[in-house]
């Protein structure tokens, strides 16, 4: 028998994982893994396999990677000969790359993220800005492209022929010696329209360059990314004078060391009449209680402000009782409001349910890692049940509570219809929790479509009331309930409720469950049977190769129509493996992760 496979790592772990990192709220939003309905994993490389994995099934939107090499796709019936380069996780060279640039002619969009691209590269890609009119976007994130190679870029860039308007560059090894060649461009091209840097080290000389030609009034930037820039305080007076750009709609600057006194001069520029910003990211910027005052007027005068997010900042209680102010003014229309690792406790919760019962705006709100305790979420429940609340998608991860407070949580479970999305990941619900937790889930009147569990004190003695659920919730189609202990008996009644008609599941993660081959029989009678499944994690399991040659047989069907299989960390033969790659080859629209 073959050790359980080492996990895959980073860029290994990028061609598979259907995975948006920070919990993808931020899709289409400036977040770490850019766009709406973001695709794989973007930002990976260095983290863990469990890191990754945590990023993945904190997603909302389970989206899943695109095919690898090669994706060419048409644009649009109305565009039939203009079509989309999207590639990723591919060492491009030789005979593939001059094959690849021929194509790029009459393309709308090139997405080449982790392709090895350099200096090299940029050349070609600098001839083709310069001759195709029609591109509109650049995606070139983690490649090591450095300052050389982004100089080039921007040679094509200035030629009068080109229109870009999205150019993605995140984690391209970029310092401010590059930014000077951007300034250029940003008050040269007002096509240019969407900018992406973060994980750049563009630190205070780089980011001030780059506000000189933010300000430029041919610059026309709606939304601008520089996460993880190394942009201190200092660069506040600049960032402060692009806010008054009426054009800027979006500005996420979130993991950079800004501290109070440059959040109080930021909060100065968004009074100006002249903006417009509907979106704010300031996560993990050294925000204290301070400037949670200034914070508050902002929110209380701009109703143009849509988006918010203040996570991983020691605010606190006193820090939230201020941002209230704001939160609980007439003209406050926030609709995403991030709060998670805020040091903030119960105290909080009943400012928290005086928000959500006031303003029917607020559609999104995250609050993992704070300590609430049951006390706090029995408090945020009357907020949440309220008639007013229009909550869509709630994150309590690890807030500390217990089966205590799921008779309050499975009421709002149950009679909130505009619930569609919450996450109770690592809170210690036990089985007596989850029982209760199943009650509301029953409901008619629930509609909800996703729902994580993992890593909440669970075990196969709840999973007959899943069973349950899934026999009755055709709303629900994605369920994350791994890292718990269901064992075999478990599993077998979760895949009962799988069988039922009435069930929708499209996303399943059994990983970390104690599973064996004793369960795969039924596992296997899912993936024959369900035509709606698509994604089934059953990683981190002793399955062995009786397990994993039953789920083979099962995927051979034709009524299989599976497209990720994640067995990872399991043990088997050789022979076995080598079942698993023909397999995946016989199949071309399956992916099997191990």
């Amino acid at each position: 028998m073959f050790p359980a496979r080492p996990r895959p790592q980073g860029a290994e772990l990028c061609k598979s994982l259907p995975l948006a990192a920070s919990r993808g709220r931020g899709a289409g939003s400036g977040s770490e893994s850019p766009g709406a309905g973001a695709g794989p994993a973007r930002a990976l490389l260095g983290l863990s396999t469990r890191e990754v994995l945590q990023l993945w099934r904190a997603e909302a939107d389970l989206s899943l990677p695109r095919d690898i090499w090669p994706l060419l796709k048409s644009s649009g019936p109305t565009s039939p000969f203009k079509m989309d380069i999207d590639i990723e996780c591919q060492e491009l060279s030789g005979s593939r790359w001059t094959e690849l640039v021929s194509s790029m002619k009459d393309c709308k969009a090139i997405r080449l993220d982790y392709c090895k691209l350099s200096r090299s590269h940029c050349e070609d890609l600098c001839s083709v800005l310069s001759t195709n009119q029609s591109l509109k976007e650049l995606k070139l994130d983690h490649n090591e492209l450095k300052d050389e190679g982004v100089e080039v870029l921007c040679k094509g860039l200035l030629t009068p022929s080109c229109n870009l308007e999205l150019l993605w560059l995140e984690n391209c090894n970029l310092t401010g010696a590059c930014c000077e060649s951007l300034r250029s461009v940003l008050s040269t091209k007002p096509s240019l329209t969407d900018l992406h840097l973060s994980r750049n080290k563009l630190e205070t000389s780089g980011g001030k360059v780059l506000c000189q030609g933010l300000l430029d009034a041919n610059c026309k930037v709606q939304s601008l990314v520089m996460r993880s820039c190394e942009l201190r305080g200092d660069n506040a007076e600049m960032l402060t004078s692009i806010l008054s750009k009426a054009t800027l709609k979006k500005l996420d600057i979130s993991n950079n060391k800004l501290g109070d006194v440059a959040i109080k001069q930021l909060c100065q520029g968004l009074m100006d009449p002249n903006s417009n910003l509907q979106l704010l990211h300031l996560e993990n910027c050294d925000i204290t209680a301070d400037s949670c005052g200034d914070l508050a007027t902002v929110l209380s005068t701009k109703p143009l402000l849509l988006d918010l997010a203040v996570g991983k900042n020691n605010i606190g209680d006193a820090g939230f009782t201020l941002l209230c102010k704001g939160l609980v003014y007439p003209n406050y229309n926030i609709q995403k409001l991030c709060l998670d690792n805020c040091g903030m406790t119960a105290d909080s919760c009943g400012d928290l349910a005086t928000v959500l019962s006031t303003n029917p705006s607020l559609l999104d709100l995250a609050l993992d890692n704070n300590n609430f305790g049951d006390v706090g979420l029995v408090l945020l429940c009357k907020g949440l049940i309220h008639p007013k609340c229009n909550i869509q998608k709630l994150w309590l991860w690890e807030c500390h509570f217990t089966a205590v407070a799921c008779k309050d949580l499975a009421n709002v479970i149950g009679t909130k219809e505009s619930l569609r999305r919450i996450s109770l990941t690592l809170n210690e619900l036990g089985d007596a929790g989850m029982e209760m937790l199943c009650q509301g889930l029953k409901d008619p009147k629930c509609k909800l479509q996703f729902l994580s569990l993992k890593e909440c004190g669970l075990t196969s003695a709840c999973c007959e009331s899943l069973r349950s659920v899934l026999s009755t919730k055709q709303s629900l189609k994605h369920l994350e309930i791994g890292s718990n202990r269901l064992k075999d008996e478990g599993a077998k009644l979760i895949c009962e409720g799988l069988l039922d008609t009435n069930c929708n599941l499209e996303t399943i993660w059994l990983g970390e469950s104690e599973l064996t081959a004793a369960c795969c029989d039924s596992l296997a009678a899912v993936i024959s049977t369900k035509q709606c499944l698509r994604y089934l994690g059953l990683d981190l399991n002793r399955l062995e190769n009786e397990g994993v040659r039953k789920l083979c047989e099962a995927v051979r069907s034709p009524n299989c129509k599976l497209k990720y299989l994640m067995l990872y960390d399991i043990y088997w033969s050789s022979e076995v493996e080598a079942e698993l790659r023909a397999l995946e080859e016989s199949k071309p629209g399956l992916k099997i992760i191990f």
